[in-house]
């Protein structure tokens, strides 16, 4: 099956929520470039987001983050995946609104924590009971995920695959965004 991508489509969610390992799938579904605003960033400033984190702090780190959104969605039309805090800035949903459209994969904290306990990458949640942690973010981010044009919904028993299909089922439902082509 053929595709004309009309727009960028960003990926947007909790960290473990699949954006990156989605959305080179979906890319390549779509026969179209993948781009992650999180190793556009390492490679920049030669270091890991931990370590950016670490040095700069998340200020730092957020400002950085929003140029990077900004320039990969001036690119070539793709499949950007994001940081899990990138959404939450106003701004970057402006920017991204303008330039792409937003898709949220949304997915339960039972299934964020079976996919990141074992990573040891994840600066926010090195604290005393990460799991806590990462249901206080879920709840906390949700409202600004839930601002994003269209919400793929992930289950344990999705493969990486059927997510992306199902995020082309979705975008599908936007001609301004996806068309098949014949």
């Amino acid at each position: 099956m053929a595709y004309l991508l009309k727009k960028t489509v960003v990926l947007v969610g909790m960290m473990g929520s699949g954006k990156t390992a989605v959305g080179m799938a979906l890319a390549r579904l779509l026969e179209v470039p993948f781009l992650d605003s999180d190793a556009e960033i390492e490679v920049a400033a030669n270091m890991s987001i931990a370590e950016i984190f670490e040095r700069d702090g998340e200020s730092f780190f957020r400002e950085k983050e929003t140029q990077v959104i900004s320039r990969l969605l001036d690119q070539k039309r793709g499949v950007l995946s994001t940081g899990g805090g990138a959404f939450l800035a106003e701004r970057n949903r402006r920017i991204i609104a303008s330039k792409g459209v937003a898709v949220w994969l949304r997915a339960d904290v039972d299934l964020l924590w079976n996919r990141v306990r074992h990573k040891a990458t994840r600066p926010l949640l090195r604290t005393a009971n990460p799991r806590e942690t990462l249901g206080d973010l879920c709840v906390a981010r949700a409202p600004s995920y839930s601002q994003a044009e269209l919400v793929v919904d992930a289950r344990a028993d999705y493969t990486i695959e059927d997510m992306a299909n199902r995020v082309i089922e979705a975008l599908l439902t936007r001609p301004d965004v996806l068309e098949r082509q014949k």
